[in-house]
């Protein structure tokens, strides 16, 4: 088996495809999946690919593939989720998307409980770690809308925007809604 430059494993001249993720489109550049010959925990294939996030189950789960993870046979094996429903419950959507988010799709790596993002009703899309001409283009309100306290100041923020890097503390994740294009950011910190 070898490897694209991308990183997407490929057999006999076949690029192996990972499985659509609607609200986390690519799960390798966010770091969520990454190549493994590894066999999965739940369906016992070695697919060049593992989920790296935990897995919230009662069991540790070292090695899913994305695409026990895509069909929720993960997910219904081990009982668990990908990320946090509160914040999508709290905003009263469907049980279907829920269930697609948490249980479907690719969870990821932060320094508190995850907090999936939502718009125009429907949960948005994961796009990681902002990068740093994201953050410096971010105004003081959505500073504030990013860290969920409208008392940070503007020296502050400054000081945000000139040190801050992508995978640091704190974080801070792109999102996109899936409807009316906007994107959005939240912060998470140690």
């Amino acid at each position: 088996m070898g490897r694209n430059r991308a990183g997407y494993a490929f057999e006999e001249g076949e690029l192996k495809m990972l499985p659509p993720f609607k609200y986390h489109p690519d799960p390798i550049a966010t770091g969520a999946v990454k190549p493994s010959e590894a066999e999965c925990e739940c369906c016992g294939q070695t697919r060049g690919f593992t989920y790296a996030p935990n897995i919230y189950a009662e069991e540790e789960i070292e090695d899913i593939c994305p695409w026990c993870v895509a069909d929720g046979s993960a997910a219904d094996k081990f009982d668990g989720t990908f990320s946090d429903d509160y914040p999508l419950t709290v905003a009263e959507l469907s049980s279907e998307i829920v269930d697609e988010v948490t249980r479907k799709t690719p969870g990821f790596i932060s320094w508190q409980q995850e907090e999936w993002q939502i718009c125009c009703n429907d949960a948005c899309e994961f796009h990681g770690d902002a990068s740093r001409e994201d953050v410096k283009g971010l105004s003081l309100e959505a500073f504030h809308a990013a860290f969920g306290d409208s008392s940070l100041s503007a020296d502050f923020v400054g000081s945000l925007k000139e040190n801050y890097g992508p995978g640091g503390d704190p974080a801070i994740y792109k999102w996109r809604c899936r409807h009316c294009g906007q994107y959005k950011f939240n912060a998470d910190f140690s």
